[in-house]
């Protein structure tokens, strides 16, 4: 990366940090019209976003393009300019004494944007994870520089020409570039900084945003697991976790990572599963419905844990229903694989797959599946299947991740009414909807004093008399 390039983002972030300091706090109306702004580049240019996603996958189906990454986008940001102006008021709090606020005094949040926040997007969903984002950000009346990721060239080229149409370098400006770019954007000295992508990439983020004392909001990942209850029914489930497993062809940070069964009902998972994925992908390699893996070193990477999991003793079931071959392809598709009866020293049960394979262990009592999840890294995600609510309450209140949702799998990231995040090593912190606003805002704790030097205020002041004494003998009680 030029030297030049790095002076650039600092240049940039110079001017919206003056920006803001010289404007203020922006008002609703200014913060809706930057949110209309989004919403017109996604609706006049949907098309040209999707026809970009392609190309820089080799293949992804319009349709998946166009539910998450342009109407997952609109969705959020209509979200924000309905509710920002309700989410702006301050929020009442009560004084402590009480005595003060019947006296007059006055306790309250007021939500301050931070100023300029830096938003690091993947490439999983390259407009999804910059847009959704900006809505909290926005909508909390900040400012905004983006690094887009690498592995989406033609997408986030596109997207660095949209946003320069629509908005000035001091409202909104893109930087896309490879990891060098990467790595001086995360040291820039922004208000608060928000990443979604890799564990591993995060921890080399948070560390460079360290040096700055930048806030960090971490959207990261790991092992989402299925619970499958066993008063689950089987069929749907199957269904329900095909789905999401071969969304984007498993390239989801939420995807399921792997499933949990009782042995007795394995054998009738399977079956399910490929009745699942023949209902939905009748063929798989030139079906452009199926979603390729973005890259050759990710593909080879998906490949390498399956034959890791046969050499080590695993039993593989590639779910092809028209037998082709993929030895030779033009893109990199990978079918829907199951693993079944994996160990924890495959490296399909060590890493986040990001692909379409699914390992399949077993459980005798539903303890040991929860015993399982707790004894690994807690998961952004945790999909429960069942119709015990008993059984329920105790996998919900035992285990922690991120989120959960029950009897199907991913769709609780779509609720804007709920708070988006991981917990320890997938992630830290949230958005979405007021969760957003309030994450990407300076909640400012404003106390107004009695107007008035009352006999309470002149009793905490010396000469200490018998008021005051009064006072800590009862506040010193149990």
């Amino acid at each position: 990366m030029a030297i030049d390039q790095t002076q650039r983002m600092q240049e940039v972030l110079a001017r919206q940090k003056a920006a803001h300091i010289r404007d203020g706090a922006p008002s609703a109306e200014a913060r809706i019209d930057r949110l209309d702004r989004c919403i017109a580049i996604l609706t006049r240019h949907g098309e040209d976003l999707i026809a970009a996603l392609n190309a820089d996958f080799g293949n992804r189906p319009a349709e998946v393009s166009g539910i998450t990454d342009i109407a997952g986008s609109i969705g959020p940001l209509k979200h924000a300019r309905a509710n920002l102006k309700a989410w702006m008021k301050p929020e009442k709090r009560k004084t402590t004494p009480a005595l003060l606020g019947m006296l007059g005094a006055r306790a309250q949040v007021v939500y301050q944007p931070k100023g300029v926040v830096g938003v690091i997007s993947p490439w999983n969903f390259p407009v999804n994870l910059t847009f959704a984002p900006l809505a909290g950000v926005l909508a909390a009346g900040n400012r905004a520089m983006i690094k887009p990721s690498e592995f989406t060239p033609q997408t986030s080229e596109l997207m660095a020409q949209l946003f320069h149409d629509a908005f000035s370098e001091e409202e909104i400006a893109v930087f896309p570039g490879g990891p060098e770019v990467g790595q001086a954007f995360s040291g820039l000295a922004f208000d608060h900084l928000i990443f979604t992508g890799a564990t591993s990439i995060a921890r080399h983020v948070m560390k460079a945003a360290a040096e700055n004392l930048v806030p960090v909001t971490l959207e990261l990942g790991g092992k989402s697991p299925v619970i499958l209850g066993r008063s689950a029914d089987v069929a749907t489930a199957a269904a329900r976790v095909m789905a999401g497993k071969t969304l984007n062809a498993g390239q989801i940070c939420l995807a399921p990572d792997y499933v949990l069964a009782p042995e007795d009902k394995v054998g009738a998972f399977v079956g399910e599963a490929r009745k699942a994925v023949e209902g939905m992908f009748p063929t798989i390699r030139d079906n452009p419905d199926y979603t390729a893996v973005i890259a050759d070193r990710h593909y080879e990477r998906i490949r390498g844990y399956v034959d890791d999991a046969r050499a080590k003793g695993a039993e593989v079931i590639e779910i092809n229903p028209a037998g082709e071959d993929f030895s030779q392809q033009e893109h990199r598709k990978i079918p829907p694989t199951l693993i079944l009866n994996p160990t924890d020293d495959m490296q399909v049960m060590r890493e986040e797959i990001f692909g379409p394979v699914l390992p399949v262990m077993t459980y005798r009592q539903v303890e040991e599946a929860v015993d399982y999840v707790n004894a690994h890294d807690r998961p952004l995600g945790l999909y429960y299947f069942g119709a015990d609510a008993d059984e329920q309450d105790r996998v919900l209140s035992r285990t922690t991740s991120g989120g959960v949702t029950v009897n199907d799998v991913i769709f609780h990231v779509a609720q804007e009414e709920l708070p988006f995040g991981g917990v320890g090593p997938s992630g830290m912190g949230s958005y979405h909807g007021v969760d957003g606003f309030r994450e990407f805002s300076h909640r400012k704790s404003v106390y107004q004093q009695l107007k008035k030097d009352l006999g309470p205020m002149k009793m905490l002041r010396p000469p200490y008399g018998e008021g005051v004494r009064k006072y800590l003998a009862g506040a010193m009680k149990a």
